[in-house]
């Protein structure tokens, strides 16, 4: 048995993120974020609240999310804090050399483990500090298999074939990625952001349940190494950088499984699934008219979302068609607990709805769901657990939430429990909806 094999069948998986599926993921979609999920360009986060309502309604129970980026934990958590992100599955950072899963950010030791062939960070640093074309990264960005340095475009290839003769001359199996115009990372040879997809596809297919599909999604030259992954579809986002489309042309230019999107980062995601076919690919937030019929579960907790952002917006009319029409869909008798701690029947959580029509209207208010998981408790009743956030300008708050769907001789759901929960660090709000 190779060492490699060793790995993926000795690994601690930590979070398994495979218990919750019954069967192998529908689509496992893999994507960077800088300028591709996230559009840094954009300040009302447009294409990222398509993407976070697409995968929520229509993926989030039965496939996976990975987040694939050059950053390190600390800028990840850092990212996520600046912008209106779901939570991935699995978190694949400092480009490729650590992989941790679900919300606690579970470390695969097998992978570490793996890392640690050839490679010593000390030897590293002592010949790196012998190029002085080499500036040191910040130190948050240094880790335990990536010394990364900002090397000037001109001096780059030179810089990494020489680098790169004295590392082997001292007995290390490296590689060197050069990525953005301006980033050189030195990793050990295994890594790196397609041979960590390609150890994660090993590790789902040891346990029985392959993806279905994978699509990995990026901008720039270190996300190459996921495009070349067998089987995999790849969407390159019509923002991406000189060198993946170099890359793309001398290695992929025929190959029909890669697609230059003609949309920014995570629209060119959403058009990429379309243009693949490989789920649905319109977005909740891009249907005017916001319908429950027939809907999944996920759907549901989705588009109430959307119907309350748009009220506060002052986005639909305020009558009292639409506030009997939000009553005949929740159980009279039912309770709704608010995170401030107040308990409503759902009835009266409902006419509080008048006093807050039009309150955000002008502003840039948006809601989300986020991580949102439904158990089914019988043949018409389902458990619902997400988180929920409002954000209005830079002030983000958010809570934790529990109910109950049930849809009995109806195509509508009916909502029988609610109950939220501030997360740490929300501020109290008398009109959190």
């Amino acid at each position: 048995m190779t060492g490699t094999e060793e790995a993926v069948i000795g690994l601690n998986w930590g979070l398994n993120i495979m218990d919750r599926l019954n069967s192998s993921p529908r689509l496992m979609l893999v994507s960077d974020l800088d300028h591709t999920m996230v559009d840094h360009h954009d300040p009302e986060n447009s294409s990222l609240f398509r993407f976070n309502a697409l995968w929520e309604a229509h993926y989030r129970q039965d496939s996976l999310l990975v987040f694939s980026t050059g950053r390190s934990p600390t800028l990840y958590k850092q990212l996520r804090k600046e912008k209106p992100m779901i939570t991935p599955d699995i978190a694949i950072m400092s480009v490729g050399t650590e992989i941790t899963y679900g919300k606690s950010m579970v470390p695969d030791d097998g992978w570490v483990q793996f890392l640690n062939y050839k490679w010593d960070k000390n030897i590293v640093i002592e010949e790196t500090s012998k190029f002085p074309e080499l500036k040191h990264q910040a130190e948050t960005e240094q880790r335990p298999h990536k010394v990364s340095f900002y090397v000037q475009k001109d001096k780059a290839q030179s810089v990494t074939q020489a680098l790169s003769k004295v590392l082997e001359g001292r007995g290390l199996d490296v590689k060197i990625i050069y990525s953005g115009g301006i980033d050189l990372d030195v990793l050990p040879k295994g890594a790196g952001k397609g041979q960590a997809l390609a150890y994660l596809l090993k590790k789902f297919e040891t346990e029985g349940k392959p993806p279905l599909n994978t699509l990995a999604c990026g901008d720039s030259g270190n996300d190459a190494e996921l495009f070349s992954i067998p089987g995999v579809y790849g969407v390159m986002v019509s923002n991406a950088q000189e060198e993946l489309l170099q890359w793309h042309s001398q290695n992929a230019k025929d190959n029909p499984k890669i697609l230059h999107a003609s949309e920014r980062c995570a629209s060119g995601i959403i058009q990429a699934i379309g243009h693949f076919k490989l789920g649905p690919n319109l977005s909740p937030r891009d249907v005017s008219d916001i319908g429950r019929e027939g809907s999944s579960p996920g759907l549901e907790i989705v588009n109430t979302g959307l119907l309350l952002e748009k009220w506060r917006r002052a986005e639909i009319e305020n009558t009292e068609l639409f506030i009997a029409g939000l009553k005949a869909t929740v159980l009279p008798s039912g309770v709704c607990i608010h995170p401030s701690g107040a308990d409503y029947s759902l009835e009266e959580y409902i006419n509080m709805f008048r006093k807050v029509y039009g309150d955000q209207q002008g502003k840039q208010f948006r809601t989300w769901v986020d991580d949102v998981l439904a158990t089914q408790l019988g043949s018409d009743a389902w458990l619902m657990k997400f988180r929920k956030w409002e954000l209005c300008g830079e002030e983000r708050k958010g809570c934790y939430v529990t109910s109950i769907l049930s849809k009995k001789d109806s195509d509508w759901f009916t909502l029988v429990h609610l109950h939220q929960t501030w997360m740490e660090h929300s501020g109290q709000d008398e009109w959190f909806l």
